[in-house]
């Protein structure tokens, strides 16, 4: 469990902005000798995701290549639910599938209607390193599979038409020079 007295104290890391290629890259599963790293990093990523607002944060848009991501759809007025998953795998997902619109904190502004299964089972570690598995539907099952997705070096424009990938990647480049 994640403490979120920890969490409020944590300075948040820098969210990459794509296209840095750690974002492209597959990651590798997190060891047992990871675990310090992760216990100090992963207060700050909650933090960082809180912050932004987000709902779901991957190793690799703070620029680790690891495999692990947390994610947190509660509705924030009725307290959190941080969810922290460790080399996490989609085992099983439903035919049917769902149409949702979704972001990322990596690109930032950019929205787009993503279709994915409806609902997923995820295999996956928690910090104390014991399998757990989670049933999802609605906007956690998308947030799982939108995270897990990032952990492979896919984005969630990926699964849009090319035309409207290159859109949306033309809009964020010229939204990011106009920033700096």
């Amino acid at each position: 469990m994640i403490d979120h007295d920890v969490i409020a104290q944590a300075t948040p890391m820098p969210i990459l902005v794509a296209p840095q290629a750690v974002l492209r890259q597959k990651t590798r599963l997190v060891r047992p000798e990871d675990m310090s790293e992760l216990r100090t990093t992963i207060p700050r990523m909650f933090s960082a995701m809180y912050q932004a607002p987000g709902i779901g944060l991957a190793a690799p848009q703070v620029g680790l290549s690891l495999r692990f991501a947390i994610v947190d759809v509660s509705d924030r007025d009725e307290g959190r639910n941080p969810i922290v998953l460790i080399n996490p795998e989609v085992i099983a997902e439903t035919d049917s599938m769902a149409a949702r619109e979704e972001g990322c904190l990596s690109l930032p502004n950019q929205y787009a209607e993503v279709i994915r299964p409806e609902a997923v089972r995820v295999r996956y570690q928690d910090m104390d390193g014991k399998r757990q598995e989670l049933e999802a539907d609605g906007l956690l099952a998308t947030c799982l599979q939108h995270e897990i997705d990032h952990l492979e070096g896919i984005l969630f424009v990926d699964h849009l038409s090319t035309l409207k990938r290159n859109m949306i990647m033309r809009r964020l480049a010229k939204e990011q020079r106009q920033k700096h």
